[in-house]
């Protein structure tokens, strides 16, 4: 699949510095950025339904506990 984007000239500039000096070329740094955006709104979504069940049940275990229980 190919996808194409429009920059205005100092958002290329931008971009083209910054993966210049990050030694990316301007592909690479874009999908980097594009899937570590997806990553981090997924991370957000697990964290947030985990802090929902986290104040629904707010029993903790301790380590040892966690442990005990599993065997190990």
């Amino acid at each position: 699949m190919t996808i194409s984007l429009r920059f205005s000239e100092e958002d290329t500039k931008l971009i083209e510095d910054y993966a210049r000096a990050n030694n990316l070329n301007v592909p690479d740094f874009i999908r980097q950025a594009v899937i570590e955006k997806i990553e981090d709104e997924i991370d957000l979504t697990v964290y947030r339904r985990a802090l929902d069940e986290s104040e629904k049940n707010p029993k903790t275990y301790t380590l040892d506990e966690v442990e005990k229980e599993l065997a190990l």
